[in-house]
């Protein structure tokens, strides 16, 4: 059974498309999905594949006419079967010479006459009533190609026409400048401005003339092929713009229960959570040192890091300021009796908080120690909920990775969370002389409904004393 084939939406935007070039014959065997013709549409040139197999019975939108979303483009079915029931209200190209408007001024004998195959082949109209619908036809197709997808090139750019009107004799007759006009599709004219190429040396190969996109192709191959000579003949060769290129081609992972928790979280955060941030300056020469102390009278595989002072520092300090180790609960704020810190690593999804419960209450080296276990079942992904959840504040140090100064995003309900950066040398200007001190910042984001600017700072004040003076843990 026949059916029609229409212009398919080959584009969010397309409202219209213009038939490039048919890749198959009237006659042609077409099997299903198969390509069939060429679109050009208000982004690109498209295919157009058949949704069934069969024989491609009739072409009705001819190349370089213009097609309408749903409108029928050809007819598909079995070999020698009767389709001029389909075509009825369907637009006919160039070719056959019958558009809607002539075919309602038509009898139905007239209908079957134009579509008929003997009359497509013949070179004279049957009457003067046909000779004179075939001239309406062309006449309107013209008039919808000029006026959609088949500007000439003067229309596309006013000073070429310009420049073409100043350069014609003053003798030059209408008609003749009329028939000069330069037929181009959208995606050519594109293509010729893109390349700098000059329309006027192409001769087109589509319908009337018309310069379409194989031309400007042809005519860019030609460009290519010259090229090597005429960059040989240069002195200084010229900057070659690169050639556009598709989007990156790209894979999709499902999302890890962890990434989403993470991603919720934040999302929670940023929104409801008031945040504002506070930066200090610490000179580190002194817990620098205090840290070498403790290295040298323990095992290698014991040595503690700069960041296992900072959190023991934190849970010190914010023990003496309740506000920063407790949560906003609504109605009430919780404070908490000891400071369970949460310390960042990084892992392959994401970013991860293991808790050391207590830490103002261990030593430097316990803490160390559990940092590190719970660093390594981490990213072995063993770590239990109760292990990475419930911290009262937390630290992220990107110090290792060069990082002077950052700011964190608070992981609620926790009232803050510390970015620490690296401690680099720089020249300080201590007792009126300059010296060179190992400074590092620290950004502590605060939540406001339970720190104030005075809270944040006056913690800020203890964290920096007890780390330029670490005997002060002791008091």
């Amino acid at each position: 059974m026949a059916n029609t084939i229409i212009m398919p939406k080959l584009s969010p935007t397309m409202e219209e498309g213009q038939i490039s070039r048919w890749l198959k014959k009237e006659g042609d065997a077409i099997e299903a999905n198969e390509p069939i013709a060429e679109v050009d549409t208000d982004k690109a040139t498209m295919e157009v594949t058949s949704l069934e197999a069969g024989t491609l019975l009739k072409i009705v939108i001819g190349e370089g006419n213009n097609a309408k979303l749903g409108e029928t483009i050809g007819v598909i079915g079995e070999q020698g079967e009767d389709f001029s029931a389909l075509l009825n209200g369907a637009s006919s190209n160039g070719a056959s010479a019958k558009s809607d408007a002539a075919t309602r001024g038509q009898g139905d004998a007239a209908k079957k006459e134009s579509f008929d195959d003997s009359q497509e082949k013949s070179a004279e109209p049957a009457s003067q009533t046909e000779e004179t619908i075939a001239k309406q036809s062309e006449q309107q197709l013209k008039e919808e190609a000029n006026e959609t997808a088949g500007r000439s090139y003067d229309d596309q750019r006013p000073e070429a026409k310009e420049e073409a009107e100043n350069q014609r004799p003053k003798t030059e007759d209408q008609s003749q400048s009329d028939s000069k006009r330069m037929i181009v599709s959208p995606i050519a004219a594109r293509m010729a401005s893109e390349n700098d190429i000059n329309l006027k040396s192409i001769k087109g190969s589509g319908p009337n003339g018309r310069i379409i996109k194989r031309d400007i192709e042809t005519a860019l191959a030609e460009v290519q092929r010259s090229k090597p000579e005429v960059i040989s003949q240069e002195a200084t060769p010229a900057f070659q713009t690169a050639p556009v290129q598709g989007a990156s081609a790209f894979r999709e992972e499902n999302t890890s229960k962890m990434r989403q928790v993470i991603a919720q979280r934040l999302a929670t955060s940023i929104g409801p959570v008031p945040t504002f941030y506070l930066t200090v300056e610490i000179e580190m020469d002194a817990a620098m040192q205090f840290r070498k102390q403790i290295n040298d009278s323990i095992k290698e595989e014991e040595k503690v890091s700069v960041n296992d002072i900072i959190v023991k520092v934190a849970a010190m300090a914010s023990l003496r300021h309740p506000f920063v180790n407790s949560s906003y609960q609504d109605k009430t704020i919780r404070f908490y009796a000891d400071a369970d810190v949460g310390v960042a690593v990084a892992i392959d999804e994401g970013l991860i908080t293991p808790v050391v419960r207590g830490a103002n209450r261990k030593t430097i080296t316990e803490i160390s120690r559990e940092i590190k276990e719970m660093a390594k079942r981490a990213r072995e992904k063993k770590l239990q909920p109760e292990e990475y959840t419930g911290a009262t504040f937390s630290i992220s140090n990107l110090g290792m990775f060069g990082i002077e100064q950052f700011t964190a995003i608070i992981n609620p309900p926790e009232a803050a969370i510390f970015a620490v950066g690296s401690a680099a040398p720089k020249a300080v200007v201590q007792n009126g002389e300059i010296v060179i001190r190992n400074v590092m910042n620290v950004t502590m984001s605060c939540d406001h409904r339970v720190i104030d600017g005075a809270t944040g700072a006056k913690f800020l004040q203890t964290f920096k004393q007890m780390l330029e003076n670490p005997i002060l843990m002791l008091m």
